[in-house]
C-alpha cells in the first residue's frame, strides 16, 4: 500500500465502516442513549474527515473511495436505525423510501453502464442531505421527524437525478463536483 494513504482523513474513513457493527449491536440491545452518544461521534467522522483532508491537502483518490464506501454504509444504516427506534416516523413514507431506494439503485447502474464502475457524487445535494440524515436520526430522539424525513427525501430524489443527469451527459467526472451547473461552464 502507498504510504500518501494511511492518513487520518483516510482512518476516519475507515473507522465510519468498521464502528458500524457497534451501533447495530446497541440498537439491538435497545441501548438507546449508549447507541445516541456513538451514532453522534461516528457521524461525526463524516465531517471531520473532509474538513481535514481538504485543510491539509491530503486529499487521495483512494480517500474518496474510501469516504463514499464509508458515506453508503453509515446512510443505509441510518434508514434501518429510523425503522428499528422509530418506525412510526417512516411508515408514513414508505413510498417516498421506495423511490429514494429506487432512484438510489438507478445512479449505480447508469454509473456502472455509463462509466464501467459505481460512483457516488459528493454533490451539494448529496453532502446536504448526509447532513440532513445525521441529524434527523439524532433529532428522532426528541421529537417527530415524520416531515423532515419526507423533506429529506426529496431533496435526495432531486440530488440523485442530479447525479444520473451528470453521468448520462459529462460522463466520468470528479465525485467532489459541486453542482451540475459547475459543469455547464
Amino acid at each position: 500500500m502507498r504510504k500518501d494513504y494511511i492518513n487520518i482523513p483516510n482512518a476516519l474513513s475507515v473507522s465510519r465502516g468498521i464502528l458500524m457493527p457497534v451501533l447495530f449491536v446497541f440498537a439491538i440491545m435497545d441501548l438507546r442513549t449508549v447507541f445516541l452518544i456513538s451514532y453522534a461521534i461516528i457521524g461525526a467522522t463524516d465531517a471531520f474527515d473532509g474538513w481535514i483532508a481538504r485543510t491539509f491537502n491530503m486529499k487521495t483518490e483512494i480517500g474518496k473511495k474510501l469516504d463514499s464506501a464509508a458515506d453508503v454504509i453509515f446512510y443505509v444504516s441510518s434508514a434501518w436505525f429510523l425503522q428499528r427506534f422509530f418506525p412510526q416516523y417512516l411508515i408514513p413514507n414508505r413510498i417516498l423510501l421506495i423511490v429514494f431506494f429506487s432512484l438510489f439503485f438507478l445512479s449505480f447502474v447508469i454509473s456502472g453502464i455509463k462509466l464501467h464502475k459505481p460512483v457516488m457524487m459528493h454533490t451539494f445535494l448529496l453532502k446536504l442531505n448526509g447532513v440532513l440524515v445525521y441529524l434527523a436520526v439524532i433529532a428522532s430522539f426528541f421529537f417527530d421527524t415524520t416531515y423532515l424525513i419526507a423533506a429529506i427525501l426529496f431533496i435526495y430524489f432531486a440530488g440523485f437525478i442530479e447525479e444520473i443527469a451528470i453521468f448520462l451527459i459529462y460522463g466520468d467526472v470528479d465525485p467532489d463536483t459541486t453542482t451540475v451547473f459547475s459543469l455547464m461552464k
